[in-house]
């Protein structure tokens, strides 16, 4: 990437990212969800579910990103970063993208059960908040919930 691609086609290629760690979470039997964290043209952070192999309800793909990306900027304000997620952030994921100071949120498939950028409620943009996010939703929609309809899938 080299930043002169159009935003639908950089957006494609980042989710792709997001996709390949969220299918490494099967090697954990975790949830498949993957999260990158870019600023510009540089890829901060990448990460995928982690909350079978650590034990931790907390370590969502955004979540871990977010963290690593924090380490790797150096600083905890994430503004000018882009979160890619092949699932729609729960209220968790999302209120840690606004506290980060996420600029833009782009994810794939949307969590009608759980989805707080949109679906069951909407935490990166409200104005009651002293951040909002941008979101830009469906991008590789049909990949990302493949990869979860194949995990739960094969689960039963």
């Amino acid at each position: 990437m080299n930043g002169t691609e159009p935003k639908a086609s950089r957006d494609e290629e980042l989710m792709r990212l997001a996709i390949v760690e969220a299918r490494r979470c099967l090697d954990w039997d975790d949830v498949p969800v993957g999260a990158v964290v870019v600023r510009g043209d540089r890829v901060l952070a990448a990460a995928g579910n982690q909350r079978e192999r650590l034990n931790d309800p907390t370590a969502h793909a955004e979540i871990i990103a977010l963290r690593r990306a924090a380490g790797v900027a150096g600083s905890w304000h994430l503004e000018g970063c882009a979160l890619y997620v092949t699932l729609e952030p729960c209220a968790m994921c999302a209120g840690a993208a606004v506290l980060a100071r996420i600029e833009r949120l782009v994810y794939g498939a949307a969590d009608l059960k759980a989805g707080f950028a949109g679906s069951l409620g909407d935490l990166v943009r409200d104005e009651r908040l002293n951040h909002y996010v941008e979101v830009e939703r469906g991008v590789l929609e049909r990949e990302c919930a493949e990869v979860l309809r194949s995990f739960f899938r094969d689960r039963r």
